[in-house]
């Protein structure tokens, strides 16, 4: 078993072991009084495989928990189905003392996250990621939120977890394309943070090393949350890939592109931005491709540049006639750059 304590404006520890969602109703134990209620909250692909465990888990301690399934994939992350959230804690009664359980991968965290940042003001929740994407880097940190038609995650709020248990056995269930959703995360850590990870994402064979995988990626996202809770600074540079990529989800109406899909594209680009505009180490942008290619990951899309530029116009990095953009100076080593938009579509005309 390996273990973290993220301490924010809330202590919460990160618990990576195999069979560990079983484990849910004893801690669970040790953060709520005894026959609280909870809302268990996941998506029509996950509820079958895990939703009777997690239910007979809190059972056997003393919890009255409800389950809660919405339709999964990222057409479901909407203001609607947060109500269906808020009816079912509403119908069940909960009070403060009482929580969610995020049951699911990365849109089931953010939505049920939101909802438990929202419902009376705020109720505590226990995040259960299972896909890797989940696992590396949405259950931790306390960004929740949906998308609205404009573009991704405009409405949100921070709101950290009371828990969070990372079961590496999920991933065993996971469709190829969601595991590779999820190492495009992985592959951005190493760009943003550790050469070395990088490495070794490129060079090992990745399953057969998983835990230590999930344990480095969230003890780097732990370290930027700590330093910079509410994303002005430090933590920024976790959406290196994001701003290019979320652009793309939105262009294909969240359908084409899985989230690490379009994150992978957006290293790319963002790269050669860096690369033609002299800030980035030569040959950067083809270390990433070659990272991408080899967990089967897209390198490029044909959406003209000019409509992925325009979509990022709603970023949640742009200020004014500025945007943030996340820039690497070299694999391992990334910074934040303020830039006029104007010079944003500059650096893209070379794409």
């Amino acid at each position: 078993m390996m273990e973290l304590t993220v301490n924010t404006s809330g202590s919460y520890q990160i618990i990576i072991a195999r069979g560990c969602m079983d484990q849910i109703g004893a801690r669970a134990g040790k953060l709520f009084k005894p026959g609280a209620k909870a809302v268990v909250i996941s998506d029509s692909n996950v509820l079958p495989l895990y939703g009777e465990r997690i239910m007979d888990s809190l059972k056997a301690e003393g919890f009255s928990p409800s389950l809660l399934s919405f339709p999964a994939g990222e057409e479901s992350k909407r203001l609607s189905c947060i109500e269906k959230m808020y009816a079912e804690c509403a119908a069940q009664k909960l009070t403060r003392s009482d929580f969610i359980v995020a049951l699911g991968g990365g849109v089931t965290g953010d939505m049920a996250g939101f909802a438990a940042a929202t419902y009376l003001r705020g109720i505590s929740f226990i995040q259960i990621p299972t896909s890797l994407l989940a696992q590396i880097d949405s259950s931790v940190g306390g960004k929740t939120g949906v998308d609205l038609p404009q573009g991704k995650n405009l409405v949100g709020a921070f709101h950290q977890p009371a828990l969070v248990l990372i079961d590496p056995d999920t991933l065993s269930t996971l469709p190829p394309r969601y595991f590779s959703d999820g190492m495009a995360e992985a592959i951005k850590y190493g760009c943003i943070k550790s050469r070395e990870l990088f490495d070794m994402i490129v060079r090992e064979d990745i399953s057969q090393n998983i835990e230590e995988l999930i344990y480095r990626c969230v003890d780097s996202k732990r370290a930027v949350v700590e330093q910079d809770e509410f994303d002005t600074g430090e933590r920024m540079l976790l959406n290196f890939g994001h701003t290019f990529g979320h652009a793309l989800e939105k262009l294909y109406d969240f359908k084409k592109l899985s989230h690490g899909e379009a994150v992978g594209i957006g290293m790319v680009m963002m790269a050669r931005c860096g690369e033609n505009a002299g800030i980035t180490k030569a040959g950067t942008a083809n270390e990433i491709i070659a990272a991408l290619k080899k967990y089967k990951l897209p390198t490029r899309d044909e959406m003209p540049v000019d409509k992925v530029l325009a979509a990022t116009a709603l970023d949640k990095k742009s200020s004014g006639s500025m945007i943030s953009l996340i820039m690497l100076k070299e694999i391992g080593e990334s910074f934040v750059d303020q830039v006029y938009r104007g010079r944003l579509a500059e650096l893209t005309g070379v794409l």
